[in-house]
């Protein structure tokens, strides 16, 4: 069930951070950086049937405005517009001065994006038949079951899972529990990426653990062997939301160093690393990014549209330097080569 409309955040703002707008990034880079692909993150709901501490997935809603992803006609333009904004051919993007890419890959995110199964896969659906890649990003636990676990999966070039510890008790203290304070099975969710990879061989796996004061001091190293990720992406908690499971940085280095060199595919996002990398929309069909903006705990675009989709993402900041140094195609886990991920 969704959460009543909001019209204040219900979080409290990060400090101030100095992000150069794009046009500075414009004047920054003499030639443009390639990479095989642009990701474009969705954050289709707020909603989420876990409650981890340090989620930063809370934006500011504009009255009377519903989230896109529950109305139909609404979707289908919102998608439209993005491809027709960043298809690769589309020379008119402010961004192709920075940045050239031959794919633009719609990773659909939350929240829990599960919350809304049919809609995730009629977007991509919708986003493959214009010529978009598709990822989703989950937490697992509400991923189906048999054929609709394999429909799903034939749709997707990249499922990622949102996984931060193997343990039940620091699953609980991280809020990676249900209602019912149920956590994820990882033998269920190994059986699940079985099939999901039997039914679409090329599907890469990603799995992205987000370190906090939680986690820091476990071994997750037999954990991921089950699952085999083509990648592993560990993320240093950002304090977006709070600094409740902050992770101080000799804790941080001490689990990266725990791990390298025995995850294949591993790579680590400080936060730093994070701040004006990602190209984002919020539930609402606006740009976000990191930072303080003048709606509060982030910058915020004016809806998306056909029309306003380029001046609506020339109005956040975005680092083509920051973005390129994260997506670039590399060797997976298992011997294939992956797009970026």
């Amino acid at each position: 069930m969704m959460p009543a409309i909001e019209t204040t955040p219900r979080r409290q703002a990060p400090q101030p951070m100095d992000i150069p707008t794009l046009r500075d990034q414009r004047t920054a880079v003499a030639a443009p950086i390639t990479v095989d692909e642009l990701v474009v993150n969705w954050h289709v709901t707020e909603a989420c049937n876990y409650r981890c501490g340090y989620c930063y997935a809370a934006w500011q809603r504009e009255d009377g405005r519903r989230d896109v992803v529950r109305d139909e006609q609404a979707t289908r333009e919102l998608v439209s517009a993005l491809w027709a904004g960043f298809h690769p051919g589309n020379t008119a993007n402010a961004l192709s001065r920075t940045l050239r890419w031959s794919h633009v890959r719609l990773s659909i995110a939350g929240g829990e994006p599960m919350l809304y199964p049919q809609q995730v896969l009629d977007i991509a659906r919708q986003a493959r038949e214009l010529g978009m890649r598709v990822s989703l990003i989950t937490n697992g636990s509400r991923l189906p079951e048999g054929e609709a676990l394999e429909a799903l999966a034939r749709q997707l070039d990249v499922l990622g899972l949102s996984l931060d510890s193997f343990s039940t008790a620091h699953n609980l203290r991280i809020g990676r529990a249900d209602s019912r304070d149920r956590t994820l099975s990882l033998a269920d969710m190994a059986t699940r990426l079985r099939r999901a990879r039997a039914a679409n061989p090329r599907l890469q796996v990603k799995i992205n653990t987000v370190v906090s004061a939680v986690n820091a001091g476990e071994d997750l190293v037999r954990a991921l062997d089950l699952l085999r990720p083509d990648r592993w992406k560990v993320l240093r908690m950002l304090p977006v939301v709070n600094s409740n499971l902050a992770v101080d940085d000799e804790a941080f280095a001490s689990f990266v160093a725990r791990h390298a060199g025995r995850v294949a595919g591993m790579s680590v996002e400080d936060n730093t690393d994070m701040l004006g990398s990602y190209v984002m929309v919020d539930p609402q069909g606006r740009f976000f990014q990191n930072g303080t903006g003048t709606q509060g705990s982030y910058f915020y675009s004016q809806p998306i549209t056909r029309d306003t989709v380029h001046r609506a993402f020339a109005s956040v900041p975005f680092l083509a330097e920051r973005f390129a140094a994260r997506y670039r195609p590399m060797a997976t886990a298992h011997g294939n080569v992956a797009g970026t991920a």
